[in-house]
């Protein structure tokens, strides 16, 4: 069986955030030409009885959840889905040398896995696009309009860790760009393992504010908001990329598994919790050269 999480659930390792609201429906003919099934391993479906093993950063888990349900009706398929921060899931794939799909939440991570080997470059597709913003509780009751009161003394900051989760490094890139990081460090109260947690911090009221992505104030609309950051402010548009590992056990399925949640299906759940589907609708966000995608170096001495 997948590990799965519906919109108002979730199976994250460590405390789980709220995704509160939405429920995934999606009506049409799905990919492969099934509408449903009662048993996975039945005749007709085209990938009955077999298995593929997804390493997820959970910068995407929401609207996946919902993909790897409809994915698995589909074709009979079963997707094992592995759900943490982009690094330590690229660390447990190098390790292991097992499974089929690497699915970070940068392209940062995506390259990584590229230059170690353990990703097939010709199979990366991106599949959705993430804008980072200045995330706070609902109401914001600091009055956080900025990225400079982040500084402020009354401020509890929380990030994700920029060494291993996707958006721990756009945190800092974006305070190191505004020049601002070294202002702001003092105020971090915390830094968390995953995307889920970053969330999940302000969302709970641990912190004041977080440095995270735009999308999650509709992770939890009732108890989180978001303050724009200045075009200017923004260093890079996010890609969230997807790809095929060298290791996979089974190349067909994974490949699969890719074009349907690059395609009309995947872009449709991905839609349905607000993540934005084109680099246009990104750019709504940034100025008109603001990069896309790449890679940042993160400092060595960042938490010196």
């Amino acid at each position: 069986m997948s590990m799965r999480m519906e919109p108002v659930k979730t199976r994250l390792s460590g405390p789980p955030p709220h995704f509160l609201g939405l429920t995934v429906m999606i009506v049409g003919v799905l990919l492969f030409g099934g509408c449903g099934r009662e048993d996975g391993q039945s005749a007709g479906f085209p990938f009955s009885g077999r298995t593929i093993v997804l390493y997820i950063g959970s910068a995407s888990q929401p609207p996946v959840e919902s993909i790897i349900d409809q994915f698995e009706q589909a074709t009979g398929a079963t997707c094992i889905a592995h759900y943490g921060g982009s690094g330590a899931m690229l660390a447990q794939l190098e390790v292991t040398k097992r499974g089929d799909v690497y699915f970070p939440g940068s392209s940062d991570y995506m390259a990584l896995a590229v230059e170690h080997g353990l990703v097939d470059e010709e199979t990366v597709k991106p599949v959705a696009y993430l804008v980072p913003a200045i995330c706070v509780g609902k109401g914001n009751p600091k009055d956080i309009r900025s990225l400079a009161d982040l500084a402020r003394e009354d401020v509890r900051v929380g990030l994700a860790r920029p060494d291993s989760v996707c958006v721990g490094l756009y945190a800092v890139e974006t305070l190191e760009q505004a020049g601002l990081w070294e202002a702001v460090k003092p105020q971090v109260a915390a830094y968390v393992q995953s995307c889920a947690q970053t969330a999940q911090a302000v969302s709970l009221g641990t912190v004041d504010a977080v440095v995270g992505w735009r999308v999650f104030a509709y992770w939890s609309p009732d108890t989180i908001e978001t303050v724009a950051l200045e075009p200017r402010q923004v260093p890079r548009l996010g890609t969230i990329p997807a790809g095929v590992t060298t290791c996979a056990s089974d190349v067909e399925l994974a490949q699969a598994f890719l074009d349907y949640v690059s395609g009309p299906q995947g872009t449709a759940a991905f839609a349905t919790w607000h993540y934005l589907a084109t680099e246009t609708e990104a750019r709504q966000w940034a100025e008109a050269d603001t990069p896309v995608g790449g890679q940042w170096a993160l400092p060595e001495d960042w938490d010196q």
